[in-house]
């Protein structure tokens, strides 16, 4: 436990970091953005800005799903982590419209962009969004908040090459309706990847079924067990990351004769081992229920 909460600090602090690399790139990038007149730039820069703003809800996130369950909130604060990675991919899906707008005006409109400038800007952002990514890449592969933030800086560092490589070709060929298709491009990359995030956080907010588990497969595991009938009424889902929960009834042939207690630990290691399923309320009856499908209807 003392090396998991190590872990979270060194990450909160690697959060800290980030998100004052991306108010520092969003500032310079705006600026450079009006000076040159580029589109590309200034969405690259808000882009910036919603990462800054995602980092800070994914700290705070991290910080409330640790706090203790009380009467009031009894399973605590698990899904902070989820409810802000629905917030911040739902921004950055905005963000990305917003983009499209804007873009889909310049291509109507062209107008003469600095891709000097334009490139020495976006050279810096780049920067400064391979050095986030980095110091999120570890946390991102075991928690989808961090994976948000993560992705958003990501997205954040491919979008820079782009304007670089832009930036360069309107110095020398003064291609400058490259400069909205750029933005176009970038827009359509990052609504690509929020929608996933989005995806998968709606999915454990509607408490679906976690990736990974079939309820056919639970089924055969339990009902391979001795005395064990069959198994129905099945609930799997998920209050945070890596915190599974399952209810279910389970019909054994002769409740006088089973050790219920022994039974019941058999079948909590077989899903904690083989799903990873760590809370479990069994209720245990015989020929009880009419309905014994898998789900209740």
């Amino acid at each position: 436990m003392a090396h998991h909460h190590h872990d979270e600090n060194i990450t909160g602090r690697r959060l800290i970091v980030t998100m004052l690399l991306n108010f520092l790139i969003t500032i310079v990038e705006i600026i450079g953005g009006i000076i040159s007149g580029s589109l590309s730039l200034i969405s690259d820069a808000l882009h910036n800005f919603s990462d800054g703003i995602a980092v800070i809800i994914s700290y705070f996130a991290l910080k409330l799903k640790d706090k203790p369950n009380s009467y009031k909130h009894t399973f605590g604060f698990k899904r902070a982590e989820i409810l802000a990675a629905l917030i911040n991919s739902s921004a950055l899906l905005a963000i990305s419209f917003y983009l499209f707008y804007e873009s889909s005006v310049r291509l109507l409109n062209p107008t003469e962009v600095q891709g000097g400038l334009m490139t020495i800007v976006a050279a810096v952002g780049l920067v400064a969004n391979i050095a986030g990514t980095l110091l999120l890449k570890k946390g991102a592969s075991s928690s989808i908040n961090i994976k948000a933030a993560y992705l958003h800086l990501l997205s954040d560092a491919v979008s820079s090459v782009a304007v670089i490589l832009g930036g360069i070709a309107i110095y020398y060929l003064s291609v400058y309706w490259l400069d909205p298709v750029l933005t176009i491009l970038i827009a359509a990359y990052v609504l690509k990847e929020s929608f996933h995030i989005l995806t998968d956080a709606l999915h454990v907010l509607m408490e679906g079924t976690p990736e990974g588990i079939s309820l056919d497969d639970i089924k055969k595991a339990v009902e391979s067990f001795e005395h064990v009938v069959n198994i129905h009424h099945i609930h799997v889902w998920s209050v945070g990351e890596k915190d599974i929960h399952l209810e279910t009834h389970v019909n054994i042939d002769n409740m006088m004769t089973v050790d219920s207690d022994v039974l019941r630990e058999k079948i909590e290691k077989e899903l904690q081992d083989k799903f990873e399923i760590h809370h479990a309320i069994i209720q245990f009856e015989c020929g009880k229920c009419q309905n014994d499908g898998i789900i209740k209807t």
